[in-house]
């Protein structure tokens, strides 16, 4: 047989490219498997089409094709479907600046030829993404892709739409919404973000309308005084009894407005005594509601004030307003001052601007009945957190849900399937555009000018993408899915609207386990953001370090319930291990020249042999449990320590006996083992390095499956225990690693040969095993000679290792020159004696004890043992050597 040539060095660029072309034109990413099995099934998050993926999306996306790759392997019908959101708000946003960059307004453009602007930029991102998603090795089912506005999805938003209408959970009323002035549209409670805002604490006069005086009011909002129709103080608030039923004048307006009383107000906040706005804040408006208060909307959409305030103030802004509503209560006599005041004010999710409480007309969904359901299904044990701590985030949410907001002042969206009649006034809601009025037949028909939340498309994802409202195979076959592997932060967004929608229109959940990953941060903890410049770009990775890289290291940072840290340098573990598996596969190739592989079943194996199979298998076993419970980072570890430090550092190590031996048969029985432990292995290492290990298995000898990506995953099995062999290979280790501590510590050079002698314990069980090895210890201790028996040798100069089982003597006086060595000891001794006499005083000390943090003097009292140790080491060193 010829030598398999591999490329000197481990170069991803020369093959990542092919190899994944290799896999389309395979057909390895089909739901294949074996019929019997149950599918296992995974929809891919869909990324927004506004832009390219980010290191978040890079961490998502490996850990869902390392779960998919896994069940492939084991046989099941393994699906990934891939796609894309439209991104209703986002995508809208970014189109907006691109016009204004070229001084085109939204409006002059039209609502037509604006919405063909931003299919333009949603199918490029979209093409974007869809090639960064193949770069990072992902493999989903492309002729399964889809996208939230694509024709399908958009019937299946229709016909939801329309069915909850029919089932009286849509509604349009004039509710108090969250308005973003800036993107000119409504949000629900869920895109709103808090943040701390340090402001002011603005106190106001408001006097009697009887000229009797004043109630002071405490607000940090002024401007929307202009807007109040009541003031109200607590029914139990004895200071004011005697002001419910009167009337104060509201400053700068002219009208009165009666002071109520109301459970709501709290006593101890401000004064006791607040201004009611109903149109502009949520609590206002309950009360509002409670007392039949008139509604005064003093805020235009574009974030103005409208005519329904004095004139002076029409068309400034909230800022503008604050400002001259201040200076006018200052000039009237009727400001009593501020304090500094911080609170949470509400933002947009997306452009950042301050959210105002806004009276407006909008759709609704009703909640409460779908909640219980999913909230039902958890407790049913339907669904699976992993981990478990984001269960409360879930619950918690679905506890004290609202009706949902689900009407976006957009262009880009899904449009609300309703239309009025302009003849009759009929409000028509229907699965399919009308031609005419169906109550009095007008052709004088509107549709809705506005569009659904973005995410009112993405709840539907799981059974919409599978064909959904069609009875198609696919969703037949397909639905429920099994995971999903997402962020925290859309828990409540997308995750539970998702099992509600699956609950309401397909009678089960969507899927069962629910993996939540961490956010992505940089090493010193921070949010990766454009803003802090600390962003890392997953491609930029690629294309430095190879996508198996990138996997293999976001995998073993991974922890479950536990953020990402990475800096650019991080990947280079992922890069170390691939160059590793690289190098240790060329050089086992290298050695097929001359030789012939054997049937495996007529291969004996020998003890060293046993010890590498016991521990591939535990190996599996391991990996297998870890990977079915979404333990990403002990997959990652185990593969790791695995390779490197037992097949590659220790098994190939002690193969070289055989590779050099002149019997040409162990020389075809050790490579037959070779090849098809490495075969083996890179089956095991393929979802987390899938790259790489294709690459390598195409140029393996007697390979029987076309892919790696198709053969079957490593499985454990009982009659592939070896437990005693692999008992007495850990003495082996043990012994060898003592004796290369003590050649380190004497910095004995590898060309020096020293002599060992080990004496086995009486009935030690690893006795024969080291006794039958002794060339084998010579290898890996380099070691001129190696005797094991039960008798210590009796000649001096020699040092021993205590070991468990064992001591072995090592005569390092052959090599070391014995009176430097013993002043180099006395000297280090002295050093880390004075070192051990400071830290014991310094742990005496009662104000260092009272002053120290726990870890530092936890870490001091570590270091003190760990010194000592040494000091007890290098005493019985030197009392050998003396």
């Amino acid at each position: 047989m010829k030598a398999v040539e591999l490329a000197k060095t481990y170069n991803p660029r020369d093959f990542e490219d092919r190899i994944y072309d290799f896999w389309r034109a395979e057909g390895c990413f089909e739901p294949k498997g074996n019929p019997q099995r149950k599918p296992y099934v995974i929809v891919i998050p869909p990324p927004n089409v506004t832009g390219v993926l980010h290191m978040g999306h890079g961490l998502n996306n490996s850990l869902q094709d390392i779960v998919i790759r896994f069940h492939r392997m084991l046989g099941d019908p393994a699906l990934w479907v891939p796609g894309t959101d439209h991104a209703g708000i986002a995508t809208q946003n970014v189109v907006e600046r691109r016009l204004r960059a070229r001084g085109i307004d939204r409006r002059e453009l039209g609502r037509e030829k604006f919405t063909e602007e931003t299919w333009k930029v949603a199918l490029e991102h979209k093409a974007t993404i869809i090639r960064q998603l193949q770069k990072i090795g992902s493999s989903c089912d492309w002729s399964r892709e889809r996208f939230t506005l694509d024709e399908g999805l958009s019937r299946a938003v229709r016909e939801v739409f329309v069915t909850l209408y029919e089932r009286g959970l849509i509604y349009k009323g004039n509710y108090l919404v969250n308005w973003c002035s800036s993107c000119g549209t409504a949000l629900s409670d869920d895109e709103v973000e808090h943040q701390e805002v340090h402001g002011k604490m603005y106190h106001i006069r408001y006097p009697f309308e009887d000229g009797s005086g004043f109630a002071e009011i405490a607000t940090t909002r002024p401007e929307t005084l202009l807007g109040d129709t009541a003031v109200a103080v607590n029914p139990l608030d004895e200071r004011y009894k005697g002001l419910v039923g009167r009337r104060v004048t509201l400053p700068l307006t002219g009208r009165t407005i009666p002071v109520i009383a109301d459970s709501y107000v709290d006593m101890s906040f401000g004064t006791g005594v607040v201004k009611i706005t109903p149109a502009h804040d949520p609590n206002d408006w309950e009360i509002g509601n409670r007392h039949n208060l008139e509604r005064i909307n003093i805020l235009t959409p574009e974030g103005k004030l409208s005519a329904a305030v004095p004139e002076k103030y029409r068309g400034m802004d909230v800022k503008s307003a604050r400002e001259a509503v201040v200076q006018d209560l200052i000039e009237a006599g009727l400001y009593a001052g501020d304090r500094e005041h911080v609170h949470q004010v509400g933002h947009c999710y997306r452009c950042g601007t301050v959210i105002e409480p806004f009276l407006s007309a909008q759709w609704f969904v009703r909640m409460r009945g779908m909640a219980d359901k999913a909230l039902a299904a958890w407790r049913g044990g339907k669904i699976i957190f992993f981990p478990r701590k984001w269960e409360n985030t879930y619950v918690h949410w679905l506890e004290n849900i609202r009706d949902w907001c689900v009407s976006r002042q957009l262009w880009w969206g899904h449009r609300i399937p309703v239309w009025t009649c302009a003849s009759c006034g009929q409000t028509m809601v229907l699965r399919d555009d009308p031609a005419a009025c169906t109550k009095c037949g007008s052709s004088d028909i509107r549709q809705d000018e506005d569009v659904l939340d973005t995410w009112f498309s993405s709840w539907l994802w799981p059974f919409s993408t599978l064909g959904w409202p069609e009875k198609t195979a696919d969703l037949a076959r397909f639905y429920p899915t099994s995971a999903l592997v997402t962020g925290y932060d859309i828990i409540f967004f997308w995750v539970s609207r998702m099992i509600m929608a699956g609950l309401e229109f397909m009678g089960d959940v969507p899927f069962r386990d629910i993996y939540i990953t961490g956010l992505v941060r940089d090493l010193q903890g921070r949010k990766m953001s454009k803003s802090l410049g600390n962003g890392i770009d997953p491609l930029e990775i690629v294309g430095e370090f190879g996508a198996d890289a990138m996997r293999f290291t976001l995998a073993f940072l991974a922890a479950q319930g536990q953020d990402v840290l990475v800096g650019k340098e991080s990947f280079g573990v992922g890069s170390r291990f691939a160059n590793k598996l690289w190098n240790a596969s060329r050089y086992l190739l290298m050695n097929l020249e001359g030789r012939e592989l054997l049937d495996l079943a007529d291969v004996k194996l020998g003890d060293i042999d046993k010890w590498i199979v016991h521990r591939l298998n535990e190996t599996a076993k391991t990996v297998n449990e870890a990977l079915q419970n979404y333990r990403f980072n002990e997959a990652a570890s185990s593969c790791y320590e695995f390779f490197w430090n037992e097949f590659c550092d220790w098994y190939i190590e002690s193969t070289k006996l055989s590779l050099k031996s002149e019997d040409g048969e162990e020389k075809d029985r050790a490579v037959t083992l070779l090849v098809s432990l490495l075969e083996e292995t890179l089956r095991l290492l393929h979802p987390l390095l899938p790259f790489i290990t294709e690459e390598i298995y195409q140029k393996l000898p007697g390979r029987k499956v076309a892919a790696c990506a198709a053969a079957a995953f490593p499985l454990y099995a009982e009659n592939r225990r070896y437990p005693e062999e692999a008992a007495a290979y850990a003495v082996l280790q043990e012994l060898v690693r003592g004796v290369r501590t003590l050649r380190s510590e004497f910095t004995i050079p590898p060309d020096k040969r020293i002599r060992v002698a080990v004496k086995a314990d009486s009935g030690f069980f690893a006795c024969g095993f080291l006794g039958r090895h002794v060339e084998l210890l010579r290898l890996l201790m380099g070691a001129s000679d190696v005797r094991v028996s039960a008798a210590a040798p009796q000649e001096g100069g020699s040092i021993a290792l205590v070991g468990t089982g064992f001591e072995a003597f090592v005569f390092i006086r052959d090599v070391i020159d014995v009176p430097r060595e013993i002043e180099r000891l006395k000297k280090e001794i002295r050093k880390a004696e004075e070192y051990s006499a400071q830290t014991a005083k310094k742990l005496s000390s009662e104000g260092f004890l009272s002053k120290a943090r726990p870890e530092v003097i936890a870490g001091q009292r570590a270091k003190k043992e760990e010194t000592d140790r040494r000091i007890a080491k290098m005493t019985e060193y030197l009392a050998d050597l003396a």
